[in-house]
C-alpha cells in the first residue's frame, strides 16, 4: 500500500478560510509563505532594510485585518503584494528614500550572500550596488512595476491587478524601465564603475 505523506502544501484558499476563523497557525503559515517575497519587493522599492521591514509589517497587518474583505478575484499572493507595495510606497513618501551611496544602507547586512568564494561574493555585491543605483534612476512608477516583474516573477496580468492599470501599461512600463536600466548600466560600464 502506498504511503501517505503529509508533505502536501495546504492551499492558500484553505489557509484563508482558517485564518478568517481566527486560526493563528493558518495566519502564521500565510505569513511565512509570503514574507520573503514581500520583503524583497519592499526593499527594492525603498532601498533601506528597516523601512522595508516596517512596510512589510504594516502591509501584513493591514492584509490580515482585512481578510474578510478579500473577495478572491485575484490570488491571495497578488492581493497581499499589492497591499505591501502600497505600504512601501507610503513608507517611502513618509520617510523619503535613503541614499544607497554608502552611509545609510549597509547592503551586506540587508542581503547577505553566503557563497563560498570571497571573490564571487565581492563581485555579486558590486553588481548589486550598480543595479541598485540604476534602479534609483527610475521613476517610482517604473521602479515599482519593474520590481514586481523582476523580483517576484509576477505576470503582466497580476501586476496590472496590483497597480490597477491595463496590461498594456504594465508592458510599456517594463519596456521603458528596461531601456532606462540598460542605458544606465551601459554608461556605468563606459565609466568603469
Amino acid at each position: 500500500m502506498p504511503e501517505v505523506t503529509n508533505d502536501a502544501r495546504i492551499s492558500d484558499a484553505i489557509l484563508l478560510q482558517r485564518s478568517r476563523e481566527r486560526d493563528h497557525a493558518a495566519r502564521e503559515e500565510l505569513f511565512q509563505r509570503y514574507r520573503g517575497e514581500a520583503y524583497r519587493v519592499a526593499f527594492r522599492l525603498l532601498g533601506h532594510e528597516q523601512d522595508a521591514l516596517d512596510a512589510v509589517q504594516d502591509g501584513m497587518l493591514k492584509a490580515f485585518s482585512a481578510l474578510d474583505g478579500f473577495d478572491g478575484r485575484s490570488e491571495f499572493r497578488t492581493w497581499l503584494l499589492r497591499i505591501v507595495t502600497n505600504a512601501a510606497l507610503d513608507e517611502g513618501r513618509k520617510r523619503k528614500r535613503y541614499s544607497r551611496n554608502g552611509t545609510s544602507v549597509d547592503q551586506s547586512a540587508a542581503e547577505p550572500d553566503f557563497r563560498e568564494d570571497p571573490a564571487n561574493d565581492l563581485y555579486q555585491r558590486d553588481l548589486r550596488r550598480i543595479l541598485d543605483r540604476a534602479l534609483d534612476g527610475l521613476t517610482p512608477t517604473l521602479r515599482g512595476t519593474f520590481v514586481l516583474f523582476a523580483e517576484t516573477g509576477l505576470s503582466y496580468k497580476e501586476i496590472a491587478e496590483i497597480q490597477q492599470v491595463p496590461i498594456g501599461t504594465v508592458m510599456s512600463r517594463i519596456h521603458a524601465a528596461r531601456d532606462k536600466l540598460q542605458s544606465t548600466l551601459d554608461w556605468n560600464q563606459i565609466q568603469g564603475v
